[in-house]
């Protein structure tokens, strides 16, 4: 008795000391519990119809927020996208003419008497390899090679954090791993560029948050905080209340929500069908029209001589008759 005791406080402890380890071991950037992560309230945030990322709450937190901290998430998101697409220009091309010199030739920039003051400063380590940007828009004292590897390698690793699909593998983003793409971005430019990038490289003023995208395309995809909405289920979640005033105390739940500004009314709401059961409908559909139509060509009675409808076949199966053959073998 004495030893079975001693056996079962033993497993006792070690299933302690292993819960407390997983506990301190499970904890997100933002100090969430990924313990409890399997009762956390998991939202499908989408933008129209287009997906964009999974993030986790509770159904106690307040509606304002839970829209401060998924528009962090989503505007965060953006800005490694913008960021990413910069990349590539300044490994091809190098950093950023001074806007007064942008989409000017040669003679152009001669004839004006211009002079990049930070074409001197800003130099790639290992080296520069010329490479005239057709645009005007860059210096084309672009990184070496495995400078260049560097950078375009670091960009494809950031984008592969807030990809769309960590959807479909059930990765929640959160704040942390935003930070993380920025950091890695940040790290990557501070090898290739020591000496730092030039105050008009929209690269560094996106790392610093000093980007200026009024009048671009990109500005049409951010969304203030303050004007920022959610919708579930064409209903708009409002400030002033809580998550679990709309759908429930139930820990154990997953939604899909709709991020827009203001103003622009209620969302499209989400199809009865989902894509995969739609192409699954399709395709039955198609089998079915064949099937009929095969049926439709067939509407002679030569199936009369298959071994299927002779009614004297299990007879003569029976008997030992089937597979007579007459004549030398």
């Amino acid at each position: 008795m004495i030893f079975t005791a001693r056996i079962h406080h033993n497993l006792r402890s070690s299933t302690l000391l292993h819960l407390r380890l997983s506990r301190k071991l499970c904890v997100c950037g933002d100090g969430t519990n990924l313990f409890t992560l399997a009762a956390m309230v998991q939202l499908h945030v989408k933008r129209g119809d287009e997906s964009q990322f999974l993030f986790n709450t509770t159904v106690d937190i307040s509606i304002e927020t839970l829209i401060q901290q998924v528009t962090q998430v989503y505007n965060g998101r953006l800005k490694v996208e913008r960021i990413c697409s910069e990349i590539p220009e300044l490994a091809d091309h190098g950093i950023t003419l001074p806007p007064n010199m942008q989409g000017l030739t040669d003679d152009q920039i001669t004839d004006l008497k211009l002079r990049d003051e930070w074409e001197d400063k800003c130099v790639p380590s290992g080296g520069a390899d010329f490479k005239k940007d057709e645009i005007g828009c860059r210096n084309g004292h672009a990184p070496n090679d495995k400078m260049k590897n560097i950078l375009k390698k670091t960009m494809e690793e950031a984008k592969a954090l807030i990809s769309k699909k960590q959807v479909q593998a059930n990765v929640c983003v959160t704040m942390d791993i935003v930070n993380e793409a920025l950091d890695q971005l940040r790290g990557a430019v501070m090898i290739v560029y020591p000496m730092g990038l030039p105050p008009h490289e929209p690269i560094r003023m996106e790392l610093e948050n000093q980007e200026d995208i009024s009048g671009t395309q990109a500005s049409l995809q951010v969304i203030p905080e303050k004007e920022a909405q959610l919708w579930w289920a064409a209903k708009e979640l409002h400030r002033d209340k809580k998550l679990q005033d709309y759908i429930g105390k139930n820990e154990k739940t997953k939604i899909v929500v709709k991020i827009q500004k203001r103003g622009q009314g209620a969302p499209a709401r989400e199809p009865l069908v989902s894509e995969e059961a739609q192409k699954m409908m399709m395709m039955h559909c198609y089998k079915r029209q064949e099937e009929l139509k095969k049926l439709d060509e067939a509407d002679d009675d030569t199936y009369l001589q298959s071994e299927w409808s002779d009614r004297q076949a299990l007879k003569r199966q029976l008997q030992g008759l089937t597979n007579i053959k007459w004549g030398p073998r």
